[in-house]
């Protein structure tokens, strides 16, 4: 049996280790640090380095490893690596070499490149040098060193690839973590394997806890009778063939709470239909479905409320127009003053309608002049005074200097309009309705406050919402569309200003809302900035 020269047996040794090396770790410094260790050792070098190409296409290498050499020096070699090898003489080689031994203090005498190439792509280049002038490289050296560098290509192609899976798989990863959504994987038995934070915040499930877990438990999506549509009606199973199958229900937070969710989901499936996992978003749509709630309620209240004036007119009119019957002029007067009122009442439904109709449409336009608010809360105190009976009384509370605002006259009187009448509505016992306000600064600060029933505190942001009426049992006596608050906060916050309510249940309400001050108070409180409109 032929034996090996010792170096050549060595050399297998070595490209061994290097080839278990790479099969082991895909750690790229950890893989180029052995190969120019080895080499360096292998061609009897004093040191050598590694230089690869970037990776934005940008054509420059750089130095990632190194024997013999300190990171420290490794820019001094950047005259080398800007001559390509395979074009340039050998001399110029060496000149260069030399300067870079003359700056460093190095002893860099003979010096043996090759470029690193897998699947006919350079890569890089693997440099190893001698300090001795006597001792050159041979072509042995030069086929031993081309079998490391063929090792420092694959290592470079393997440990790139990796890093670009590992990269593409975090960023990944941050995408569905970072999602405003729910996003949950699941594996081909419905087992949750992946879990975002925004998934932990809907359900209340920490990740630790849900992964593993199946999805019907987690989730755990139910209808308005209670029951888990994700057991008995998987949309997933339930369509297998749907490219993305959506459900919509209700779950319960493990704090407690019901939110109405929507998960879609994007199925994985195998060559022959094997469902091979799924991920679903899933998004809390419980205002969505709050809204739509609203305004089924709303059609149904509203037909109800146009319907009841109409009605009320008709009949009114075809009693009083019967020929087989006599009225009196009194009768007559009463049959007539209702229709009209039924008729102004029918009137203030739709303009209500077509205010909320232009304010959704960016359409509310404001006629701004400077007036007197105490006068206006006096006039309509008035109208509503003339109209209640003695378990009500009014009260106005404004300083006699209180500053004029800037605002539209009528749509003010809209505003003061709705609270009063809601106060006067919900408060069944009378007691004292107060109107006051004052001024700070650059704004006035109005109120409407009553004795009735009161607003829950978490009632308290909702009831200026579109056709929303707080469920009580005078909601179910009282007449209304659910527009008159939702009206009222939008023209005042046309106006710049806010509107907001402090209530307790059994004492009673009050509604405060801003206006802006007129101009001429601003510009007096500007010069003068002891001069306040409070005062």
């Amino acid at each position: 049996m032929l034996e090996l020269p010792d170096h050549r047996l060595r050399q297998r040794e070595y490209l061994l280790q290097i080839s278990r090396a790479i099969t082991a770790q895909l750690d790229l410094t950890g893989v180029l640090n052995l190969v120019i260790d080895v080499a360096v050792e292998m061609l009897a070098g004093t040191s050598g380095l590694i230089a690869l190409y970037d990776e934005d296409g940008s054509g420059e290498l750089r130095v990632y490893a190194s024997t013999g050499l300190p990171p420290e020096i490794w820019p001094a070699f950047t005259p080398l690596l800007d001559l390509p090898l395979r074009q340039v003489p050998r001399e110029m080689l060496i000149h260069v070499l030399r300067t870079i031994a003359t700056d460093t203090g190095l002893a860099l005498r003979q010096m043996i490149a090759l470029p690193l190439t897998f699947h006919d792509t350079s890569v890089g280049v693997i440099y190893v040098f001698r300090a001795a002038l006597n001792v050159a490289f041979s072509a042995d050296d030069e086929q031993m060193l081309q079998a490391f560098a063929t090792q420092a290509a694959i290592a470079v192609s393997n440990a790139r690839l990796y890093q670009g899976v590992l990269r593409e798989k975090q960023r990944l990863h941050a995408i569905i973590e970072q999602s405003a959504d729910g996003v949950m994987i699941l594996d081909s038995r419905w087992r949750i394997t992946s879990f975002n934070q925004a998934m932990e915040q809907l359900t209340g499930w920490p990740r630790s806890e849900a992964i593993g877990r199946p999805c019907a438990e987690v989730l755990g999506i139910h209808n308005a009778q209670g029951v888990n549509i994700c057991l008995t009606d998987c949309p997933l199973q339930r369509h297998p063939h749907e490219h993305n199958p959506v459900v919509e229900g209700w779950i319960t937070n493990r704090d407690g709470r019901e939110l109405y969710i929507q998960s879609r989901y994007a199925p994985q499936r195998g060559p022959r239909g094997a469902f091979l996992g799924a991920i679903a978003n899933v998004r809390d749509i419980t205002e969505q479905n709050h809204e739509k709630e609203l305004q089924n309620t709303f059609i149904s209240v509203i037909s109800h409320e146009l319907k009841t004036p109409v009605s009320i007119i008709k009949g009114y009119a075809g009693t009083l127009r019967r020929k087989d019957a006599h009225w009196s002029a009194e009768t007559l007067d009463d049959g007539l003053r209702v229709i009209e009122e039924e008729a102004d009442r029918l009137a203030d439904q739709i303009q209500d309608l077509l205010d909320v109709s232009r304010f959704l449409a960016g359409g509310l336009h404001l006629e701004l002049t400077d007036w007197s608010l105490p006068m206006l809360a006096r006039e309509v105190v008035q109208g509503f005074a003339a109209q209640c009976d003695e378990r009500f009384e009014f009260e106005l509370r404004f300083a006699d200097d209180f500053p004029p605002v800037h605002a539209d006259y009528e749509r003010i009187r809209m505003v003061l309009s709705n609270l009063i009448s809601n106060a006067i509505k919900y408060s069944p016992d009378g007691g004292a309705i107060r109107i006051g306000g004052r001024a700070e600064e650059h704004t006035a600060i109005m109120y409407v406050a009553d004795q009735g029933i009161g607003i829950p505190p978490e009632e308290h942001q909702r009831i200026f919402q579109r056709f929303y009426r707080i469920d009580n049992r005078l909601r179910r006596e009282t007449q209304g569309t659910g527009l008159g608050l939702y009206l009222t906060k939008s023209i005042v916050e046309a106006h710049g200003g806010r509107i907001w309510v402090e209530s307790q249940v059994g004492r009673g309400s009050r509604f405060l809302f801003t206006l802006p001050l007129a101009h001429r108070q601003i510009t007096a409180s500007m010069h003068n900035p002891d001069t306040h409109g409070a005062e």
